[in-house]
């Protein structure tokens, strides 16, 4: 069954409670049970990204493999990066589009480091010939109760890869985008509602909208458009990763639909804000949270 077919949303992918499991940061897809489905066999193209060349970060697993692969499906060559030792689930990636018939290239790197994210830029320009658009994931997440137990390495880690990570990628692609390119972020729910032992990370996810709706502004004069998806509770391994056992047994169950949403489920959103349907369109959040502005 695909996308494509209409169905109960409530029952559409598997609902918790889900077996008790646990991961260390930054988590792995093959470990999840159940295994999250981004869209490999239930994604549907319909050739709306001809010939685009795109680089993905956090393509390895969760919502940044699924937008991937939904764009490789449409039409696209890929650049993908995730982090050095999560390159195996990269590969995964990779091979899945090649299937397709697209071009992936697999561009490990981690995002904290400033020369790091210009290299990453300027192979995807190199590999693919070109950059139309910019698609940022790759975010972090640690948990923690008490501000006063938290460090400054953390909530230094969380802000690199969420906020300076974006800044470095976007202000070295840019220099490489023609007219009609685009750049989609990724934020969160928490923008809006943050959870309380996730404080840095809520911080940076609204900085993330508004770090976009500005970037729409400042690159409209120059024809690239900046949007941004906020999705909500998601089924990936930042979540096992992130939360003990007993909580991811029930992680969505409180959603007006009783479970998470799937990646997949988000990939024609990634779709639709980088390739040229959407034309008129910058500036905007989308969200994709299942009725609910609740992050569990």
């Amino acid at each position: 069954m695909s996308q494509l077919d209409k169905q109960d949303p409530r029952t559409q992918f598997p609902q918790p409670p889900y077996p008790p499991q646990s991961q260390e940061l930054p988590g792995g897809t093959n470990a999840m049970d159940p295994k999250p489905d981004h869209g490999e066999t239930s994604y549907v193209g319909t050739g709306r990204m001809p010939g685009y060349r795109v680089l993905v970060t956090g393509a390895d697993s969760g919502i940044g493999r699924a937008a991937a692969i939904a764009m490789a499906k449409e039409g696209a060559d890929v650049a993908l990066n995730a982090l050095p030792e999560e390159q195996e689930d990269l590969e995964e990636v990779r091979d899945v589009i090649g299937d397709l018939g697209r071009k992936a290239v697999i561009l490990p790197g981690d995002l904290t480091d400033e020369t790091t994210c210009e290299r990453i830029v300027a192979e995807a320009v190199s590999t693919l010939g070109g950059l139309d658009s910019l698609v940022l994931v790759a975010g972090h997440q640690k948990v923690n109760e008490d501000i006063t137990t938290t460090s400054t390495e953390d909530f230094d880690l969380t802000v690199k890869v969420n906020l300076y990570a974006m800044f470095w990628l976007c202000r070295a692609a840019v220099p490489h985008m023609a007219p009609g390119s685009t750049i989609v972020t990724t934020a969160s729910v928490a923008a809006y509602q943050p959870q309380t032992r996730l404080l840095d990370y809520g911080m940076t996810k609204a900085g993330i909208i508004t770090f976009t709706n500005g970037l729409a502004g400042q690159l409209a004069s120059k024809g690239i458009r900046a949007n941004c998806i906020v999705p909500g509770p998601i089924w990936t391994p930042l979540q096992p990763a992130s939360y003990d056992s007993a909580e991811i047994e029930h992680y969505g169950e409180g959603t007006p639909f009783g479970r998470p949403g799937q990646p997949v489920e988000l990939g024609a959103a990634y779709v639709h804000l980088a390739g040229p349907e959407s034309s008129y369109t910058s500036g905007s959040t989308l969200t994709i949270a299942g009725a609910t502005g609740m992050a569990l």
